[in-house]
């Protein structure tokens, strides 16, 4: 599928793993050595960049970025949310369940990309969350390099894009900041006066 995206004349690609491991035979180590695999396969067959999206569930997440990264991963997309089903009561079946992203879900990636943004030369992406102008400040501001915002998109329609550039571009000039190349990893662990 990937070919048949890259030959329909796709930029690049955000490979959406969607791995949950169920079996205590499934290590940790393993389950980030499929990702790297994959990535890997991938790279092999495909010239266009390629975004890994994950989810927020590993045991060491700089190790993972690095692995991609020399896997040949172009960027990450912080996080995926997974399925959560719930339970139907009078049916005693499951049932899918999926909520669109509330702004508080926006805190999880701020954090990890402060993190990975000076350990790993590659571009983050912030999703899960991103609803208003202060967002995506706050995701530039940490050091991601785009953000993500269906929800909101969803919410509020088309428009919202338009309402988002304009309450960054606001900020900026109340905030005497020139580009968003100034303002983008400001805010990193590796920039902030107090990273514990």
């Amino acid at each position: 599928f990937a070919k048949k995206i890259e030959s329909a004349g796709a930029d690049a690609l955000e490979l959406n793993i969607y791995q949950v491991p169920t079996s205590k035979q499934q290590s940790a180590s393993k389950v980030a050595a499929g990702y790297v695999e994959l990535v890997q396969a991938l790279k092999r067959e495909l010239s266009i960049p390629i975004s890994v999206k994950l989810g927020p569930f590993f045991n060491s997440l700089p190790e993972l970025a690095d692995q991609l990264v020399q896997a040949g991963a172009d960027g990450m997309v912080l996080f995926n949310r997974y399925l959560a089903p719930d339970i139907d009561l009078k049916s005693m079946r499951f049932v899918p369940a999926l909520d669109l992203s509330v702004p508080q879900e926006l805190r999880l990636a701020l954090r990890w990309i402060a993190i990975l943004r000076d350990q790993v030369p590659i571009s983050l992406v912030a999703t899960g969350g991103v609803h208003s102008a202060s967002d995506v400040v706050k995701a530039l501001l940490v050091g991601a390099n785009a953000v993500a915002c269906s929800s909101a998109l969803i919410q509020r329609g088309p428009q919202v894009v338009d309402e988002l550039l304009a309450g960054l571009s606001a900020w900026m000039f109340e905030n005497e900041y020139q580009s968003v190349r100034q303002l983008q990893g400001s805010m990193s662990m590796e920039h902030c006066p107090n990273p514990e």
